[in-house]
């Protein structure tokens, strides 16, 4: 007669229950929600965007976003893939406001001095990795983030992306392309 312990709870039944009661409008649950995937927000964002004031920016928005919408999610995906579209979104949604000031304001940029060109030349960093890797077309720049950033498997990242499989797969293929012509 001894004591067995119950199972830990399953986490993808604890967040369906969270998004029940926070669609009925409990202010408990969208908190813990938002607290629950809130690292994953910000990291995303700022793989996106590469700087943490604009990763910080883009996580705020994704919060109200969702706050905004927790009431039309129906469920058909998971609550995380709803979210990684969101902030997918919301973070490309601020690049490109971000490149429609720096046009505005390009005009005035300072011209860098002769000297930096020995500090090009350095071997390539992570961080010039991850800024190559923003500057690729969309579909490929998601693939690329969610595969190796997130360390989602493709079918993963088609399930947020909304793709086919393989078209991950073609996106992560021809990004690689991309990049080792940029490196």
């Amino acid at each position: 007669m001894g004591l067995t312990a119950a199972p830990p709870p399953d986490p993808q039944a604890l967040t369906e229950a969270l998004v029940v009661r926070a669609r009925n409008g409990d202010p408990e649950a969208f908190s813990e929600l938002i607290e629950d995937h809130y690292d994953r927000i910000y990291r995303t964002a700022w793989r996106w965007c590469g700087n943490r004031s604009d990763a910080e920016d883009i996580a705020q928005e994704v919060c109200v976003k969702v706050g905004q919408a927790i009431g039309r999610f129906d469920g058909r995906s998971a609550f995380s893939s709803w979210v990684y579209r969101i902030t997918i979104n919301a973070a490309r949604d601020h690049l490109r406001a971000g490149q429609r000031r720096g046009r505005q304001t390009s005009a005035y940029a300072e011209v860098a001095p002769a000297d930096q060109e020995a500090e090009q030349e350095m071997a390539v960093t992570t961080s010039q990795v991850w800024d190559a890797v923003r500057a690729l077309p969309d579909k490929q720049r998601d693939a690329v983030l969610l595969v190796y950033a997130e360390d989602l498997s493709h079918a993963e990242a088609a399930a947020i992306m909304g793709i086919k499989e393989a078209t991950v797969s073609f996106h992560v293929h021809e990004a690689r392309k991309t990049l080792r012509g940029l490196l």
